[in-house]
């Protein structure tokens, strides 16, 4: 804010040059009257402020988009490269998109299918799915139960537990993920089973770190090659995106 109100004045004195040549020499009726000509200047021409504001919002913006491609390019392996999170879509692809999900976050469950039809349709992105419960008990044991299926039964069986979760709407017990997996054909007691292999939470934990490195705070939370994008996309903002990495890279 400091910084702002010193651009606001320095606008103001650029109006004043004979005492932005010597601000530092001002008495002390000098610079009452100096005061009350950048109060004067500010309230004749609001319009300044919202111009500083703005100038400030893009700076700031841009700041920290290059902090986040400069985090994404120091973590590649841990984002692209790690045993840990599950791999879908076309193996090959020549986009790479990483998800960081919550199974409990309602707007996951919102940009779930509209992922699964931005990576079906296109037939060329590999998806990276990175477990990130953040929103209590609950989302904690959904993702542990979700790791343990992909550890004990394979990466098929994950995306279905994952799908079975995301669409779950009911509190997540024991008893509702065994309920679940029954319905998807799966061997609960082989999950249950899985979930206290270290690897399970270690994957986890592996996560959080990388998301704290990222400045990740939220889910869903998606890198698109190199650009770290939080909050909800929709599909045809991701195909945009998509097709922008696209072109870049020609």
């Amino acid at each position: 804010m400091k910084r702002f109100i010193l651009g606001v004045v320095t606008a103001a004195l650029l109006s004043f040059p004979a005492m932005a040549t010597d601000l530092g020499n001002l008495n002390e009726a000098e610079r009452d009257a100096f005061q009350a000509e950048v109060r004067a200047y500010l309230l004749q021409n609001p319009e300044v402020l919202m111009e500083a504001f703005a100038i400030l919002e893009g700076r700031q913006a841009e700041a920290e988009a290059l902090a986040q491609q400069s985090a994404v390019a120091e973590n590649q392996a841990a984002l692209f490269n790690s045993a840990f999170d599950h791999v879908g879509g076309n193996l090959d692809g020549d986009v790479v998109i990483v998800e960081f999900i919550d199974y409990r976050c309602s707007f996951c469950r919102r940009a779930h299918p509209e992922v699964a039809e931005l990576v079906d349709t296109d037939g060329n992105i590999r998806i990276i799915t990175k477990e990130f419960p953040i929103l209590g008990e609950q989302s904690m044991l959904a993702s542990r139960f979700a790791l343990a299926t992909r550890l004990a039964l394979g990466g098929e069986a994950y995306e279905q537990m994952g799908d079975g979760l995301m669409a779950m709407r009911s509190d997540v017990t024991e008893l509702a993920l065994a309920r679940l997996a029954a319905d998807l054909g799966l061997d609960s007691g082989a999950i249950f089973a899985a979930m206290d292999d270290p690897l399970v939470q270690a994957s986890i934990d592996t996560n959080y770190a990388l998301a704290q490195r990222l400045g990740i705070t939220g889910t869903p939370s998606f890198v698109f090659g190199d650009q770290l994008v939080q909050g909800y996309v929709p599909l045809a903002n991701m195909q945009d995106i998509v097709a922008i990495l696209r072109e870049t890279a020609e």
